[in-house]
């Protein structure tokens, strides 16, 4: 799946510039989060057509990237994380990072992932029977 990573500077009104662009090209945002360093954040978002919303950001002038990521789903229970975080990490896989959300028709969880190893983590994943999405149902 194809994740958006928008880089915006550490003041007020730059997280707003971005969504509210979105806003105005009626963007529905699937999973979101927002990272940041003394000098600048990282907003990193899921959306339906990643490369159109891509073209339009950069268009703008947002300095905006395209980046490949794992969407597993996870059971919904305590220790649903955990076991996945553990499958890769015996197979000496880093995770960069990640975050959560859950299906607003209550079918469960997801995770986005960003790993180390792509290629390995999805076979790793794939033949461990979790369930991996390739897009979500937008």
């Amino acid at each position: 799946m194809k994740q958006i990573s928008v880089f915006l500077e550490n003041r007020p009104g730059s997280l707003f510039s971005v969504l509210d662009r979105l806003r105005e090209w009626k963007v529905n945002l699937r999973a979101l989060s927002l990272a940041d360093t003394a000098d600048f954040g990282v907003l990193r978002f899921i959306v339906k057509d990643p490369q159109t919303v891509l073209e339009q950001l950069k268009n703008e002038n947002f300095t905006a990237t395209l980046t490949e990521v794992l969407t597993v789903g996870i059971a919904d229970q305590p220790g649903g994380l955990s076991s996945v975080v553990g499958i890769l990490t015996k197979e000496g896989l880093s995770i960069e990072y990640l975050y959560a959300f859950v299906s607003p028709e209550g079918r469960g969880a997801y995770v986005v992932l960003r790993v180390e190893d792509y290629d390995k983590a999805r076979h790793t994943l794939e033949n461990a029977g979790i369930p991996l999405l390739e897009n979500l149902s937008l």
